[in-house]
């Protein structure tokens, strides 16, 4: 299971007008990094164009009745479905963990999802949506795992590129995988992406050591957003027909991320989104003299009080 480019650009045309094209700042002075803002999307995460597309495909083809979608999430997925398919007139049923952030979970009821709460870990909440779907007709929406889902975060990828065509690497956070796999099929053969992990949730890192994928621990700050128990095959499909580069950074890394952000760009970032950027700071990706990098701050859904 692939996406390609023109699954891409087909989300992109599909979803023009309902999620923002989000800005990309260039370097200053101080920095030599661009940095692509999609934590101010629609839901402050880049899932709402995945699932503006998930849903729009599933009205094309006439999968949407009246039980509408149903999703499983650690916070972010729920938070774009419930808000697309308030937009788009849909019931959505959001299933999470009983351990997702409560302002995630408060935000979710407030676009008018049905949540509930389910096990202590996204793979105990995607089988009873799993189950949920067949038990009433409800179309699914994977969190990451799903072409409709990936190819519309890879639009992001598409607008970097656009903004600024000499880009050389894209820096991306990964937890299921989902954006990697957008981000990797918009620019294969035209950047390269490096593929950022915590090192306590290396779903992609070890997936491609083992050649399938594999269950991994999940546990760290950045659970609640990057933590699936397993990659999704889009991901390692995209890995295998171009590898990234596969890092690893500690959770230190990612709390030292996550408070650059905000005391440097006063970006209010969510752990998850930070490891991208933590990639950088951390020195686990090194990258080239010249070398033209964007990291991509994917999400903004945390507890300002967890902030420096």
């Amino acid at each position: 299971m692939t996406i390609t480019r023109d699954d891409v650009l087909a989300a992109g045309e599909r979803i023009a007008g309902r999620v923002r094209r989000t800005p990309l700042l260039a370097p200053s002075d101080s920095d030599d990094l661009w940095v692509k803002c999609e934590h101010l999307q629609h839901c402050g995460v880049f899932k709402t164009r995945g699932a503006f597309n998930r849903q729009l495909v599933a009205i094309e083809r006439g999968e949407l009745g009246d039980a509408g979608v149903v999703v499983a999430s650690g916070g972010n997925a729920g938070l774009a479905q419930a808000y697309a398919a308030r937009e788009l007139g849909v019931r959505a049923t959001v299933f999470v963990p009983e351990t997702a952030p409560a302002v995630k979970v408060q935000r979710i009821r407030r676009y008018g999802a049905d949540v509930r709460l389910v096990g202590t870990e996204y793979a105990e909440a995607q089988q009873a949506a799993l189950e949920f779907a067949q038990e009433v007709g409800a179309a699914y929406a994977h969190a990451y795992d799903q072409p409709e889902v990936a190819a519309g975060a890879g639009t992001l990828a598409e607008e970097v590129l656009d903004d600024e065509p000499g880009i050389d690497t894209l820096v991306v956070a990964v937890g299921g995988g989902g954006l990697y796999a957008g981000v990797a099929a918009s620019v294969r053969g035209r950047a390269r992406v490096v593929a950022v992990e915590p090192r306590r949730i290396p779903t992609l890192h070890h997936a491609i050591a083992a050649g399938h994928p594999v269950d991994v621990e999940v546990s760290g700050v950045a659970a609640d957003s990057l933590g699936a128990r397993r990659v999704g095959d889009l991901a390692l499909a995209a890995a295998e027909l171009e590898a990234p580069v596969s890092v690893l950074v500690d959770d230190d890394d990612i709390v030292a991320a996550r408070d650059h952000l905000w005391q440097r760009y006063r970006i209010v970032s969510e752990h998850g989104a930070a490891a991208a950027l933590a990639g950088l700071l951390s020195g686990a990706y090194v990258p080239a003299s010249g070398e033209r990098v964007a990291v991509v701050v994917c999400g903004a859904n945390t507890d300002l009080t967890t902030l420096a």
